[in-house]
């Protein structure tokens, strides 16, 4: 009898165990879900103090040298001059850096988005967001999405141009499989149908040799045409393209940056910093107005 009443007694205790531990693994997998939640980031997360950046206190930021405007002025990231200087230092100061705790690191492009540990805490250099490039590095929310541009040759009757109803009439050329030609028809609505080229080259050429009158291509493609190949041709203005490139700050793979980074350009965007940077350097700086 006695040995009966001890063996219930260790059965009724081998059950409230099993209880027990069942309840506290029920509690235990619910905080883990909380905590594992990017958007729940403190901001007391997100100070220097905080942060396991590549040096301690300082945030390297990288980009490529020669540095070309509008994205960087006089070959010089440190002067906080230009677009992606001047987004760097918008959110190291977001990320609670005096411009003095930020230095620059020289970082060839094709090396940024190469696999492997980084010299550097996030990289700014036009770097498009990528499939392809997700898989060995890690991007922030995008803080530049390419608009389109309208590109003309030197001394055209259309330099003069402030509106997309101003070429309807006009022969547009585009390069075959980008989003220009989908933009064009979308947006300008041409009463010709666009002439289309299989390269960069060949809309080049035809703008050159007036085979078209005007050629829509990204912005950034149609600013360094005009710098650097085409010299008196104009950028007459840009207009929108929610299928363009959208560029965003490189890290490391699943850098512990990234939910920090990301918060701080969020913020940039919801107080209207972000517009006005983007504005000042890539629309007047870059002497491409909006086109309505």
């Amino acid at each position: 009898m006695t040995v009966t009443k001890n063996r219930l007694l260790l059965m009724l205790l081998a059950v409230l165990a099993l209880a027990l531990l069942v309840g506290c693994g029920s509690d235990d997998s619910s905080d883990d879900g909380g905590a594992s939640d990017d958007a729940t980031v403190a901001a007391s997360d997100c100070t220097p103090e905080s942060l396991d950046t590549y040096k301690d206190g300082v945030l390297t930021v990288g980009t490529d040298s020669p540095a070309y405007p509008p994205y960087f002025e006089d070959d010089d990231p440190t002067n906080g001059r230009g677009f992606e200087s001047a987004v760097a230092y918008a959110i190291a100061g977001e990320l609670g850096f005096a411009d003095s705790e930020v230095e620059w690191a020289k970082i060839p492009f094709n090396a940024s988005y190469a696999p492997g540990p980084k010299k550097f805490d996030f990289d700014v250099n036009q770097i498009s967001i990528t499939p392809a490039r997700e898989k060995a590095v890690t991007f922030s929310t995008p803080y530049y999405t390419a608009n389109q541009a309208v590109l003309v040759a030197k001394g055209s009757d259309l330099e003069d141009v402030t509106d997309l109803d101003q070429l309807k009439d006009v022969q547009i050329g585009v390069q075959i499989g980008t989003t220009s030609l989908e933009a064009v028809n979308d947006e300008i609505k041409p009463t010709t149908e666009p002439k289309v080229f299989d390269n960069s080259n060949d809309v080049v050429t035809a703008l050159k040799q007036g085979q078209v009158d005007a050629v829509v291509l990204d912005l950034p493609t149609a600013i360094y045409l005009r710098d650097a190949e085409l010299p008196g041709s104009k950028v007459v203005g840009q207009f929108e393209d929610e299928d363009g490139d959208q560029w965003g700050a490189l890290m490391s793979k699943d850098s512990s940056l990234a939910a920090c980074v990301n918060k701080a350009i969020e913020s940039l965007d919801e107080s209207g910093r972000l517009e006005e940077i983007t504005d000042q350097w890539m629309s007047d700086s870059a002497s491409a107005p909006k086109l309505d």
